[in-house]
Formats: C-alpha cells, structure tokens, sequence
C-alpha cells in the first residue's frame, strides 16, 4: 500500500472513525427494518432514531468479547426500555454477538428475539425491560459489585425521556451519586414522544439536565443523530472521574427515513406493505448524502 504525506490524501484517524461508524449505523438501521417487515409494525421509529448511540456504543465505546457474551470483565449495557429490543438486536448483530440471519426470526415463536427484551432469551441482552424504571437500579448494584470485585468494567443504561417520569430512575440516581459509582453512565434517548403522545404534554421533565446535575450527575446534552458529536461526548464522560455520568441524547424519531420522520402516530408504527422497500430506499439515500457531508 502506497502512503503519502499529504492530508488532503490520507483522511485523519477521526475522519475515518466518522465514517466507520456512519456505516455501523445505517447497517443498524437496515436490520431494524428487515425486523420490522417481518411483524409490518413496531418501534420502528425509535430504533431509528438511537441507532447513531448504539453504533457509537457498539463499535467505539464498549469493551466485550462477541464470541463470549458472559465474559466477567465486559462493560455492561442496559436496555431498560424494553420496547426498544428491535434496535438492541440490530446493534448486537453488528457487534457480532448475535448472527445477522437470526434477525429474520424476530418476534416469531420460538425465537431467541422476542419483541420485548428478555435477558433470558437472547446474547448481550443483560436485563430484562418492560416496565419502565428499573434499569438504572440494576446498573447501581451491578456498578458497586464491580467495584467491590475491583473490576474496571463499566455499566451503560440506555433510558428513555418517558422513563423520566418515574420516580424509581430518580431513587437510582440519587444512589448513583451517593456512592460516586463514576463507572455508571446513564444514557437518555430524548426523542420528546411517549405512548400518550408527545413529552411535553405527558410529564414534562426540562430542563432535564440541570435536574440530573441537581442530582450530583455530571451531565452532557448531545446531538444524538450527530456522530461527531457522540464521539467527543462519550470520550469526555469516560474520562469523568467522581461521579456518575449521563448523556442526554436528542434524537428524532424516524431518524434516516423522510416517510417516518413524518408519522404522525410514530411511538408504534404501522407500515404499509408497499412502504418497507421505499423506507429502504429513502435510507441508502440519506446514507450517501450524510457521507459526503461529512467527506
């Protein structure tokens, strides 16, 4: 392989990061529609709109084995929105933990993907989600048992904007701080829409990072559909030192695909027969024009 001096030639260590993980997250992106089609319905448009994090966090940021999923000194990443499993089994087949064709058995009997996550069920599925507010207390106990057992491993908790509104994320995060677990970080996808339509008018929770700083968090709001952004962000708060961290991330729903950014009911979609192919298309195209953006 030739090399060359010239910078305008040889793309910069962060360039090609960029890149690489433009790539992850599309492919992440892809598999949540192929999952989609199978059942013709879902949380589509959260899987979307979170795959920029859990590129970043699967092909960036997490230490872990693919071929050993219960190896003792991985970081751990929990999916207390259990609803969003469509999205976490997207990611775990690019990290390599589960195999892509597994994907088409999605919510089917039988299958080791159920539609809600289950740790019992599936590889690198760690918790068990359903009923929102428990993730972040599981994190504190695992967080303190690693640093009992002198672990360096870390705990990563992806909530939800909704799971905000329940009081038992705030008695986790109180503990968190409390016991300086700064190997906690808390990672909150924003996408401003609940079950009962949007945020706002559910519960409202801003200004929700000074709340979380209020709480002896430190806290950084990020772009969560720019990679760049994730990046440095994720870089600054693994090297935070004293006290938990939280990423508040704002996404859009529908993320990648025009025609579902657009659903006016978007917490569960339906999708036409038609539109599967056409949200592909829409996908490979606003994957090209963020590439070369970003060239």
């Amino acid at each position: 392989m030739s090399s060359s001096t010239d910078s305008t030639l040889t793309p910069s260590p962060t360039a090609q990061r960029i890149s690489a993980l433009h790539d992850a997250a599309y492919r992440i992106r892809r598999h949540a529609l192929d999952m989609g089609e199978v059942q013709g319905q879902g949380y589509i448009g959260q899987a979307l709109g979170v795959a920029d994090i859990l590129a970043v966090a699967y092909k960036d940021v997490l230490n872990y084995r693919p071929e050993e999923p219960d190896w003792a000194e991985r970081d751990r990443f929990l999916l207390s929105i259990g609803h969003y499993a469509i999205a976490l089994y997207a990611a775990l087949a690019e990290a390599g933990i589960l195999d892509v064709e597994e994907l088409s058995t999605y919510g089917s009997d039988d299958s080791r993907l159920p539609m809600s996550g289950m740790a019992s069920y599936t590889p690198g599925m760690e918790i068990s989600g359903g009923s929102l507010g428990h993730g972040l207390g599981v994190a504190a106990g695992m967080a303190l048992g690693l640093r009992h057992q002198g672990s360096r491993a870390r705990v990563y908790n992806l909530l939800s904007d909704g799971e905000l509104d329940e009081g038992s994320t705030w008695e986790a995060a109180l503990a968190c701080a409390h016991h300086g677990l700064d190997n906690v970080t808390a990672l909150v996808d924003v996408n401003a829409l609940q079950a009962d339509g949007p945020t706002t008018g559910v519960l409202r929770t801003e200004p929700v990072t000074d709340k979380w700083e209020a709480f002896g968090w430190h806290a950084v709001r990020v772009d969560g559909n720019d990679i760049g952004a994730l990046l440095t962000s994720f870089d600054a708060v693994r090297a935070h030192r004293g006290s938990p961290s939280v990423l508040v991330c704002d996404t859009r729903i529908g993320r990648g695909v025009p025609l579902l950014e657009t659903r006016e009911k978007a917490h569960f979609m339906r999708v036409e027969e038609h539109e599967w192919q056409l949200a592909r298309d829409q996908l490979a195209e606003n994957h090209r024009d963020r590439k070369e953006s970003h060239a």
